[in-house]
Formats: C-alpha cells, structure tokens, sequence
C-alpha cells in the first residue's frame, strides 16, 4: 500500500454527515492526549497529517484519511474532564453512531498510554468493542518514555488486559517507530481479505 498517496478527506461532527462506507475502515480509538495523531501520522509516514492538538480535547470530529483501498478513521478523544457534558454526550452520540452505522469495519486500534494501566474509560471501551464482536488489537502508546524495567512490566500487564478482552497487544512508539511496521503488515493484510 502507497502510504505517500494519503491524504485528508473530511471531518464529520455529526452521524447523518458519515460518508458512504465504500471502503474498508481502519479505526483509531483512545482518551484525548493518548498519541491517536502522532500515531497515524507516523503510520503515514507523515509529521501533521493528522493534526497533534497540544492541549486534549479539541478534536470534537471524526477524521477520515483516505488511502488507496481503504480509510483511516480518527475517532475524537474521551475522557477528557474539561469538556462541557454538552459536548461529551455529543461526542458519545457521534461515535455510538459510526459504530452503528454498518460499516466495512476492518479492524480498531484502542490505544492506552502504556505508562499507566488502562483509564476506566479504556476497559469500558475495551468491553463495548469486546461485546459487540468489533475486530480490535490493544495498542500501547508511549513505550519510548519508559525504562527497560517499567517498559517489560507494563508490557506484561498490557498482554493480561488484552487476553481478558480477546485481544492482541501491539507496543508503539510514534518517536522510535516501534510497532510501525507491524502495524502497517496487520492493516494491508486485513484490507486484503
């Protein structure tokens, strides 16, 4: 797959403004702050496709990308405590509404910030992908920030939540690159079949 040919191609602040689900869909989905941009454009290749917002919670959309044969999408961030219940119950609607929206889901990436154990509202979102039979993996962000020590032992205790949940575990750093290439290899497998 031509990563080079991605490129922007809408943001939707509403379920009724989803686009035709014409192609596969690769989702990314995580807490504000957690690295969603950082990790798509260092899957892209690129350094601001997705733009990396430096305070959380200011991605209120959902993102397309669009790539040759298929689409990434960028779900908004949850969890952050600055955002008015207005729009956290608008955001929850817009997501709850992609999700019930029958698309060519592929695969969703649920990222967590690997120096910390999953917020309640990752294992909630573990749970809801988990129960509604969504294909997803763990991904584990910010692994370049730990030690050797802190890095196994939070890899080990990443591995226990993915298993408890049906899922894989992938470790990323979007500053090394760990990860990447994986990740890539599982994406143009899935757009494949």
């Amino acid at each position: 797959m031509n990563y080079n040919q991605a490129f922007f191609e809408l943001a939707v602040g509403r379920p009724s403004q989803l686009p035709a689900p014409e192609l596969p869909e690769i989702v990314f989905s995580g807490r504000s702050n957690v690295g969603k941009s950082s990790m798509i454009n260092r899957l892209l290749g690129r350094k601001s496709l997705a733009r990396v917002s430096a305070s959380p919670g200011k991605t209120g959309t959902i993102n397309f990308y669009r790539l040759p044969g298929c689409r990434l999408v960028d779900l908004p961030g949850y969890g952050y405590a600055k955002v008015s219940q207005s729009e956290k119950l608008r955001w929850a609607e817009l997501v709850e509404g992609y999700f019930a929206a029958g698309r060519d889901l592929r695969l969703v990436v649920q990222i967590a910030d690997m120096r910390h154990d999953p917020t309640r509202d990752d294992l909630h979102m573990l749970e809801f992908l988990s129960s509604g039979d969504f294909p997803f993996l763990l991904a584990a962000t910010k692994s370049d920030k730990l030690n050797r020590t802190e890095y196994q032992n939070q890899k080990a205790r990443y591995e226990e939540i993915a298993a408890e949940y049906g899922a894989g575990l992938l470790v990323f750093s979007s500053v090394k690159g760990e990860g990447c290439e994986e990740l890539r290899g599982k994406i143009e497998m899935l757009i494949k079949e």
